[in-house]
């Protein structure tokens, strides 16, 4: 029968009924998919968060980069090589504890990345590298990938091995001393690269910072893009954005503090064989339109490597960046942009350790003035423009 207190039939009461009903459960299932959505992107770290956020700043501090002397012994022991010295772990040790006990270091160097023989042995005096890096204000990092493997069903290309057991592995490093980490994956664009290789590489290094994370450790993210090619400086750019896409991604999905970790990119630069090279301001313009298009201002520092660049290469480049705005620490990572000269100049004697350290304080100071914007090339020698790219290079 119709209502007895309202002209509207039956029907349409129960018409109105059933739509009120069913737009209360779409306004339910639609603040459901939100609150997933926003619990999908919430980015957590665990009980470190502070101390990462502390650690990753500290690295990330003005005039100061990072010391990268993590080469395997293998890559070690080219080095040696090349000056005549014998690959033994006593003249590994010599050589590394000249580099980190270079009286001042510590005020263009904020840490160093050592390998894992390096973290548990002590020097010539019987003291920890841990403890003496410490006390002269270096911040100890580790090498915790296990090198580059043949990635199958690829175009040649390579995957980056060591998740297995990782977890342990940091947690083992964190009670040694070390507090950040790095972890490096390649990316070749004479490969193509593969979509298979850069998702690996990018998921690879989203699990390798989550998990190092978890253990109190800074992850340096390093898929470098290989100076391998004849390429062109916009064809670099195509690949470094969708190579950096693609790790962020990752990164969001594994739920990794932003705020926790450091970048360790590669210049935007042609290839190594390509014949239009590009100057100090075309690189920084090129790296920077990356960068800005691809990383959020959240990550503390950009940590660059030199790739084979010169001393001088990598020096200006990175003083190009840092005399136009943006919102990171804009700094380096280099091993061979920073050791090459040192070497040479060491050549395995005690009597040249001394000499050795000024040449290591030359180029860090020369590098600390590029993060500052401040460097002036003009008491470079000519050694420092001598290129060390390496086709195919591996650490």
């Amino acid at each position: 029968p119709p209502c007895t207190s309202c002209s509207v039939p039956l029907a349409g009461q129960l018409t109105k009924m059933a739509f009120a009903l069913k737009s209360a459960a779409s306004a339910k299932a639609v603040r459901a998919q939100t609150a997933s959505r926003r619990s999908a992107v919430v980015v957590r770290a665990g009980k470190y968060d502070e101390e990462l956020i502390k650690t990753a700043n500290a690295v990330a501090s003005p005039g100061r980069g990072i010391l990268a002397m993590d080469e395997s012994n293998a890559t070690c022991g080219k080095r040696l090589d090349s000056i005549g010295v014998e690959n033994n772990e006593e003249n590994r040790r010599a050589y590394r504890e000249l580099l980190v006990s270079a009286p001042g270091l510590n005020k263009y160097i904020s840490g160093a990345i050592l390998f894992e023989e390096t973290l548990y042995q002590n020097t010539k005096s019987g003291k920890k590298f841990v403890d003496l890096m410490n006390e002269n204000g270096i911040i100890p990092g580790i090498k915790v990938d296990k090198g580059l493997a043949p990635l199958a069903n690829s175009n040649g290309e390579s995957w980056c091995m060591g998740l297995d057991g990782l977890d342990k592995r940091t947690a083992d490093y964190y009670k040694a001393g070390a507090r950040f980490a790095k972890w490096r994956s390649v990316v070749s664009i004479p490969a193509g690269p593969s979509t298979i290789a850069v998702r690996d590489c990018a998921y690879g290094l989203a699990r390798y910072a989550a998990i190092s994370q978890a253990s109190g450790l800074v992850p340096i993210v390093e898929p470098e893009v290989l100076l391998d090619g004849e390429h062109d400086i916009d064809r670099t750019l195509e690949v470094a954005e969708a190579v950096w896409a693609e790790t962020f991604k990752y990164l969001a999905d594994n739920k990794v503090l932003f705020e926790g970790i450091l970048l360790k990119p590669a210049m935007v630069t042609p290839g190594a064989e390509c014949k239009n090279r590009a100057g100090p301001e075309k690189v920084a313009d090129y790296t920077l339109k990356m960068l800005r298009r691809r990383v959020p201002p959240a990550v503390p520092g950009i940590m660059f490597l030199s790739g084979g660049q010169s001393e001088l290469e990598a020096t200006l480049n990175l003083n190009a960046m840092n005399q136009k705005p943006n919102p990171w620490h804009v700094s380096f990572s280099y091993a061979r942009a920073l050791q090459n000269t040192v070497l040479k100049t060491w050549q395995g004697k005690p009597e040249n350790v001394q000499a050795a350290q000024e040449a290591l304080m030359k180029r860090a100071k020369a590098n600390s003035d590029a993060q500052l914007g401040k460097y002036d090339p003009s008491t470079e020698s000519k050694s420092a423009a001598e290129g060390m790219y390496q086709k195919g290079y591996t650490y």
